[in-house]
């Protein structure tokens, strides 16, 4: 009977070892992906803050992701979906806009849009005190438990509707808005003392320039950062919302290029451009101008993208085009990082709908003119459009890349 005991106490003293050892092994692995994320999409990227840079390494983002997504997704450079229509934006942008509002230790900040979490707890080390509003009622509530959970105890969150602030503890010394209104509320200018700073998405629904604004005699003076894309500022701001795009009209900016860079370098129509040049050259496949990505850095990224509106209950097919030529393109460390013009559509919830493409590409092709009948899933309401090396070495040229309806086509 002894031995009996002794043996299962051995085996149970054996099970508890190996759950904390995978436990260990999933925390080593996650604090790996991190090192990496940071590496290569925050420092990479250009973020150079010091303090930004280690609060970003010491945020577990994994805590904040999906269950289901935690294992594959967490240390992407990518937003995440969260549930409710709301997403996680990617690191880099996270450790951008963070560094863009210039944390300091004494500084109370606002946050609009709680989401998950994760932007506030990137926050919390940097500066006194964050309070931070979800209009998104069990998203405020989980991000609630998560940060109670992690001990982020100089964050507070409540439900509530951003647009109007949080009178209670203003003024705030920074404001960050993780969504997108048209333009910035009025309260939150009341709410941020004389000589501020608010970070804020704005802009129509799929063509946004990330502003740092900063209140100057009672008035803001807008500072444009880059081209951007974040979900709408709902409730009181989308009401007031004046362009909405038109979905039965799905369309690109800018498709050949021609318009060039804008005053802050970036290439105008398109968003988060990583390792891209506009090209001038006679024989470009339309007008005078083209984009190329170049990188050899395995796995690095390289890339551009726009969204557009569309409805598939009424348009049933889109042609997507383009004109692409490559060079000593290999792949990166997974065999499918090659070069594409890739759609992907999303619901009213943006749920991810599927993605097709043109492409894959590799080794060396001259300038080829492409397009290829998609056929829309009824239920999208949105789609974005992405070109560039994704991850493969080598050069890469896109030029007329486009949408449009299917001429003729209908939904059967």
């Amino acid at each position: 009977m002894k031995s009996r005991i002794a043996f299962m106490i051995g085996l149970a003293a054996f099970f508890c070892s190996s759950q904390f050892v995978c436990a260990q092994t999933s925390e080593e692995r996650f604090k790996q992906q991190r090192i990496e994320m940071v590496e290569n999409a925050v420092k990479g990227a250009g973020v150079s803050d010091e303090r930004v840079i280690k609060a970003m390494l010491a945020t577990p983002r994994h805590e904040f992701i999906p269950k289901k997504l935690r294992k594959t997704q967490s240390y992407l450079d990518a937003g995440i979906p969260i549930g409710e229509s709301q997403t996680i934006s990617s690191p880099f942008i996270v450790a951008y806009m963070t560094e863009s509002l210039d944390p300091q230790p004494t500084d109370k900040v606002l946050e609009i849009g709680t989401g998950s979490g994760y932007q506030a707890a990137v926050l919390s080390p940097l500066v006194k005190d964050v309070y931070s509003i979800e209009i998104v009622a069990p998203l405020g509530e989980r991000a609630k438990k998560t940060l109670k959970s992690l001990k982020y105890e100089n964050v507070k969150v409540k439900i509530g509707d951003g647009y109007k602030g949080w009178p209670k503890y203003a003024p705030f010394d920074k404001i960050i808005v993780t969504c997108s209104p048209e333009n910035v509320p009025q309260p939150l200018i009341d709410q941020l003392r004389e000589g501020g700073l608010i970070v804020v998405p704005m802009g129509e629904r799929h063509q946004q320039t990330l502003y740092r604004l900063k209140k100057v005699d009672g008035k803001l003076e807008p500072q444009p950062l880059r081209p951007t894309l974040f979900v709408p500022m709902t409730g009181a701001a989308e009401a007031q919302r004046k362009v909405l795009p038109d979905p039965t009209k799905p369309k690109l900016l800018n498709p050949n290029f021609e318009e060039g860079l804008d005053d802050e370098g970036f290439v105008k129509g398109w968003y988060y451009q990583r390792k891209l040049e506009v090209k001038e050259e006679v024989l470009a496949p339309s007008g005078l101008h083209y984009v190329q990505f170049s990188n050899n850095v395995p796995g690095q990224a390289a890339h551009v993208m726009q969204g557009f509106a569309i409805d598939g209950r009424k348009v049933p097919k889109i042609d997507l085009m383009a004109a692409v030529a490559c060079e000593n393109v290999l792949p990166g460390p997974v065999k499918t990082d090659l070069p594409v013009v890739a759609v992907t559509f999303y619901d009213q919830l943006r749920k991810d709908l599927g993605s097709e493409y043109i492409g894959p590409f590799q080794g060396t092709m001259t300038w080829k003119n492409m397009k290829r009948e998609i056929r829309v899933p009824i239920a999208a309401r949105e789609a974005i459009v992405r070109i560039g090396l994704f991850g493969a070495t080598g050069s890469a040229s896109f030029d007329s890349v486009n949408v449009r309806p299917t001429p003729g086509s209908d939904r059967r």
